[in-house]
C-alpha cells in the first residue's frame, strides 16, 4: 500500500472519530447516509468495471491506441471530449476507466480530455441549465468548458 493511501485513510479515519467525539447521534446519521449512498451506486460502479472489463477484452490496446493515442493527434482528442460530454456517470466511477485507457495506449492528453469534459460539461444536464440558468448561458457555460476542457487536455500532454 502507498504513503499516499495511508495518509488518505488515516485522515478519514481521524476525521470520523472526531465526528463521534463531537456528536455521536449525527455521526451515525451520517455513516447510514454514507451506506445508502454507497449501495446506491455499487450497481453503477458494477455496470462500468463490466464494461471497462469488455472494452479491454475486446479492443486490442494497439486499437485504442490508434484511435486515442499518441499518433491519433489532435482528432483523438476531440473525439474522447465529445463522448466525455455525452457520458453521465460520475467522475469518480470513471477514473478506472481513464486508468485502463491510459494502460492501454491512450495518451495523457485523450485521458484528460475524457475527464476533464466528463466534469465540466452537461449535455444530459442541459435541460435543467436551461430551465435556470436560460439559454444562451447554459450554452456559452457548455461551450466555454468544452474550449477550456480541451485546453486542459492539451497542457497535460505537453507537461507529462
Amino acid at each position: 500500500m502507498s504513503s499516499t493511501v495511508i495518509v488518505i485513510n488515516l485522515f478519514a479515519l481521524s476525521c470520523l472519530i472526531f465526528a463521534f467525539v463531537k456528536d455521536r447521534g449525527k455521526a451515525k446519521k451520517s455513516l447510514a447516509v454514507a451506506v445508502k449512498a454507497f449501495f446506491r451506486i455499487l450497481p453503477m460502479v458494477f455496470i462500468i468495471i463490466v464494461l471497462i472489463g469488455l472494452l479491454l477484452a475486446f479492443v486490442p490496446p494497439d486499437e485504442i491506441s490508434g484511435f486515442i493515442g499518441e499518433q491519433a493527434g489532435f482528432g483523438g482528442i476531440l473525439a474522447v471530449a465529445v463522448l466525455g460530454a455525452v457520458l453521465y456517470i460520475p467522475a469518480l466511477i470513471s477514473f478506472p476507466l481513464a486508468g485502463s485507457l491510459l494502460q492501454s495506449g491512450a495518451s495523457i492528453s485523450a485521458v484528460a480530455a475524457f475527464i476533464t469534459t466528463l466534469t465540466m460539461v452537461g449535455i444530459f444536464t442541459l435541460p435543467l441549465e436551461i430551465r435556470e440558468l436560460g439559454k444562451k448561458l447554459a450554452f456559452l457555460r457548455n461551450g466555454l468548458s468544452f474550449i477550456i476542457a480541451i485546453g486542459v487536455a492539451l497542457i497535460m500532454g505537453v507537461i507529462l
